[in-house]
């Protein structure tokens, strides 16, 4: 059996209920279905066994269980209340960001980024390939995309929080640049010694969650989760459709039962006023505050807000101006074809949380139970990066992805700019492709360029540091240290952690335009990334080679039309 698999069946083998067991089962624990379906799925041998039976026997089964599995079963009568054509037309909305540019370090020699440990752009662009489609460019970003992954970094010394490495090798899509690394890792913490949690569950039960992927998805996650509670722990249960209303009031980790039952009343339907859920939800973290414990609403929908605010400034103003009373949020991304995954990533940047997309019970359980410290717990917040460049090592630089997390220079020692957390555990990886000091790069040279020689710092790269604040404190704190010349490394002769990165980041670029990766195509990065497969204990870079496999497939299919009419 697999590590996947071993990690599907052991929430179960543990006393999961029966419900979230059949839910697993319609779940595919290899992606949710195609978006457009011409009609319902067959029925499984056991609802067509469950049919069969007499109607008696029918009335005397019918449990808050069994219906949470029969609408995960049975053929969704969404499109009875829905328009025609609804799941025909994607009405899914996310932010389009341009590269981040060619910077000459003559010109700009520093740059400046906030750290980003949300990984739902690379569920989501599974959630595409799984489904047979090429994911919008839109939907990649490249950081999330490389985060998404474990890598063997070093751990923290000292009263640091995260420990800081770098590498530097030849960039597998461009032999005359360097691929530099900047690594970050955590110290991490078991879930036993994570403060009290007071938690909120809001969940959307509006009419846009009555799908296999919505609602029935959100339950099964939810209970992942409430195996985990231990008896300090605290949750409520707060639901919006047309209102909003607290379902659950605040319950100690340990009434198991009472909060799952909770969870398996909920049934979707009506309009959605997401911001009266938020302004709910905050009310009642409010009022069950645990000082020096961990205060998190975990918000769960597609994203399609409809009623009250729903504009997309004023409610991220809404989860900045929230975070001010110690209450963070977390986004957990549902559903198909109307999902905002625009307003799920960056609300959860205003809340001071993390944003997940989950599209099956085996990434819930990767996110909520494997990486519940990483996601509840902060050892670090605001955390930003500023690096100087040598001009006499580097010419020029580009980083690749974070675009939308970019920082101006002076913002970097503003403590009032909001910036990224690190969870507990959380590894955090940055790369910059360089060319060296007389390198061929992508700049044309300037005519009329003062040719003053550079001021020259002996064997470094460059200089780095990272500002972030101590949970609890107003004040950040500074960490500096150079960035040694090195020989750069041939790609094969680099870790594997970095060859498995430069995999996933060549991946992603290939995805959108592929720019900058030049001839180097999706044959390649397949290659590389099986060359620095490992050990792969949790199956997710054997995950990662699948996918990238799809989307070759998916990427030759599509261009064979343009060829053929040449």
């Amino acid at each position: 059996m697999s590590a996947y698999s071993l990690l599907l069946v052991r929430p179960f083998a543990v006393g999961f209920s029966a419900s979230a067991l059949l839910l697993l089962a319609a779940c595919s624990a290899s992606g949710p279905e195609p978006e457009v379906q011409a009609s319902p799925a067959p029925a499984s041998p056991l609802v067509r066994e469950r049919l069969a039976a007499p109607a008696a026997a029918e009335m005397r089964a019918e449990t808050s269980q069994k219906r949470l599995a029969t609408l995960a079963y049975a053929p969704s009568p969404i499109a009875d209340v829905l328009p025609p054509g609804y799941r025909d037309e994607s009405r899914e909305q996310y932010q389009t960001y341009a590269d981040n540019p060619v910077f000459a370090v003559a010109e700009t020699p520093v740059s400046t980024f906030s750290i980003d440990v949300d990984t739902g752009s690379y569920a989501n662009v599974r959630r595409f390939l799984n489904g047979g489609q090429l994911p919008p460019k839109d939907a990649v970003r490249l950081e999330e995309l490389v985060n998404y992954f474990p890598y063997a970094y070093p751990l923290p010394q000292g009263d640091a929080p995260f420990g800081v490495s770098t590498e530097l090798a030849v960039t597998p899509w461009n032999p005359q640049t360097r691929l530099l690394r900047i690594a970050i890792k955590a110290s991490d913490r078991s879930v036993e010694e994570l403060p009290p949690a007071n938690l909120v569950f809001l969940v959307d039960v509006s009419g846009s969650m009555h799908r296999r992927e919505g609602l029935p998805m959100v339950q099964g996650t939810l209970k992942l989760l409430v195996e985990q509670l231990r008896p300090q722990d605290r949750v409520s249960l707060v639901t919006y459709a047309g209102d909003s209303q607290v379902v659950l009031d605040s319950t100690p980790g340990s009434d198991k039962a009472k909060i799952r039952a909770a969870i398996d009343q909920l049934s979707a339907g009506g309009s959605t006023a997401g911001e009266s859920g938020i302004q709910l939800a905050y009310q009642q973290a409010s009022k069950y505050l645990i000082d020096g414990g961990i205060n998190r609403i975990l918000l769960a929908t597609d994203g399609d807000f409809n009623v009250g605010i729903s504009d997309f400034d004023s409610l991220k103003q809404l989860a900045a101006d929230k975070r001010k009373t110690g209450v963070s949020l977390t986004t957990l991304g549902f559903g198909v074809d109307n999902y905002n995954e625009r307003l799920m990533e960056q609300l959860a940047d205003a809340g001071n949380g993390n944003y997940a997309y989950i599209d099956n019970l085996r990434e819930a359980r990767k996110v909520l139970v494997d990486q519940l410290a990483s996601t509840l717990a902060t050892v670090a917040s605001d955390v930003k990066l500023q690096l100087e460049f040598n001009p006499s090592e580097i010419s020029e630089y580009r980083l690749l992805g974070y675009e939308n997390r970019a920082l101006k220079r002076e913002d970097f020692s503003n403590d009032k700019v909001d910036a990224g957390d690190i969870g507990a555990g959380h590894t955090v990886t940055a790369l910059y492709e360089i060319v060296p000091a007389g390198g061929k790069g992508w700049l044309e040279p300037l005519r009329y360029q003062t040719n003053a020689q550079p001021t020259s710092k002996s064997g470094e790269l460059a200089w780095l540091r990272i500002r972030y604040k101590a949970p609890g404190e107003a004040s950040s704190r500074l960490l500096e240290r150079p960035i040694a010349r090195a020989e750069a490394k041939p790609i094969a002769a680099a870790s594997e952690d970095l060859r498995f990165a430069a995999a996933v980041a060549a991946f992603a670029q290939q995805l959108k335009d592929g720019r900058y990766t030049g001839d180097f195509d999706l044959a390649q990065s397949i290659a590389l990334a099986r060359s620095a497969k490992g050990e792969d204990r949790f199956g997710l870079r054997g995950e990662f080679i699948q996918l990238a496999e799809i989307a070759q497939s998916l990427h030759t299919s599509a261009s064979t039309p343009a060829r053929a009419q040449q």
